[in-house]
């Protein structure tokens, strides 16, 4: 696992280079070691003209940094006067999910105004979601420092690798941080995701940036010329998806055949399976059911119910799981919350309902996100009344008694 830290000295390039070349040799002693910049992948003149742009690109390049641990160097605040260095720094560290090292040379300063400056960065950490773990003084000051945090030596010595052992893991997950992991773990088991909408300008941006960064193989339903021509008015390259046409006879056979087999009961012919599977809704589904693709991605100019209905008439639920449900992601400024079901059952029983916790917990935790489940109604436990109440009391007790072993309230 990656450790990352990142040097913030503010108004002091000259101490914030002194400790990063003293950290990088504690750090490279310890195991494999990068050192990366807080423009890492941009340049400050890009991040400086569009700062929200260039986020994201600096913040995946930091985290490709594979290595025991990573020291990330500050951009100098004197570099540009009109930017603020120390938030953008902050907001590395917050979107890395390292470790924040203050480095103050207040020489001559008494002990009140170091602690007032070690509070005011604090501070400034907090509100960018950043952590602040540790501060480095010289000797003499590190020595009357009475901060909670803890204290690193200047210069740095062999206990400053068995301080930075100590620290625990920063756990702050913001959006960016939330999203670089997920492209992480594509990357790692890149998929083949089938997109039935390429006609979407959106569809094909998001499906250029996908192939860009490596996140996975993208297979467009629709007509080739008509993606080609579109994609090249928008100046993007999607030159490595495939796109596949739901008249073609290799893939429309034995989806048509596949789809009268699954659809027997219901009276459904070969030819009526021929024109179901036609509507890329279902040729997108059927590709998943088929193999030929490993996840679909829709929904941007169909509505949920012709997006989903194939799913509930293919592939069907999960063993185990009674019912279909859905869960929003909500990214927040510091941590992740799955909401579900706010899309696809309207009314469920306590029964149902229960069933959505526990399912909505699974694919929490699938995302990296430990559930600890609030089971919701208008009143505070059973201190009001009503079908509505009752209803999220009983289905609390059901969950309960299915899945024990979830933090479930």
């Amino acid at each position: 696992m990656t450790t990352r830290y990142l040097v913030v000295a503010p108004d002091a390039a000259h101490l914030a280079a002194q400790v990063c070349d003293e950290l990088a040799a504690t750090l490279s002693a310890r195991g494999s070691f990068t050192q990366v910049h807080a423009a890492e992948g941009s340049t400050v003149d890009a991040l400086t003209a569009d700062s929200e742009a260039a986020l994201p690109h600096v913040v995946d390049a930091i985290r490709r940094a594979d290595s025991d641990s990573v020291l990330i160097t500050p951009i100098d605040d004197t570099a540009v006067r009109s930017f603020d260095a120390f938030g953008w720094n902050l907001d590395i560290a917050a979107s890395t999910q390292a470790h924040v090292i203050l480095a103050l040379d207040a020489e001559g300063a008494s002990t009140e105004l170091l602690e007032r400056e070690i509070a005011v960065a604090r501070v400034r950490a907090e509100a960018r979601s950043a952590h602040l773990s540790a501060v480095a003084l010289p000797a003499p000051l590190a020595s009357r420092s009475s901060t909670d945090l803890p204290v690193l030596a200047l210069p740095l010595g062999a206990e400053a690798g068995a301080a930075l052992d100590q620290l625990p893991p920063v756990h702050t997950v913001t959006p960016l941080a939330f999203q670089a992991d997920l492209m992480d773990r594509a990357r790692a088991d890149r998929k083949r995701i089938v997109l039935p909408e390429p006609e979407d300008d959106r569809v094909l941006t998001a499906a250029a940036i996908v192939l860009e960064r490596g996140l996975a193989d993208i297979i467009f339903v629709g007509d080739k010329a008509a993606v080609d021509a579109r994609a090249a008015q928008l100046g993007l390259d999607v030159s490595a998806a495939t796109v596949v046409s739901v008249d073609d006879p290799v893939y429309l056979e034995k989806y048509s055949a596949e789809f009268a087999r699954l659809r027997a009961k219901k009276g459904v012919t070969l030819e009526q399976a021929r024109d179901k599977v036609r509507d890329v809704s279902y040729f997108g589904t059927m590709m998943v059911h088929m193999g030929d693709a490993d996840g679909m991605v829709s929904g941007a100019i169909h509505t949920t119910a012709h997006t989903i209905v194939p799913s509930f008439q293919i592939i069907k639920t999960a063993p185990g799981v009674s019912i279909v449900s859905s869960v929003f992601l909500m990214l927040m400024k510091d941590r992740v919350w799955a909401f579900g079901d706010c899309a696809v059952n309207p009314n469920p029983t306590p029964e149902q309902l229960a069933d959505i916790a526990i399912s909505s917990a699974r694919t929490a935790k699938q995302f990296g996100v430990e559930p600890r489940v609030a089971m919701l109604s208008y009143s505070t436990g059973t201190s009001g009344s009503g079908i509505d109440v009752d209803a999220v009391v009983e289905a609390t007790r059901i969950a309960r008694e299915k899945a024990p072993e979830l933090a479930l309230e």
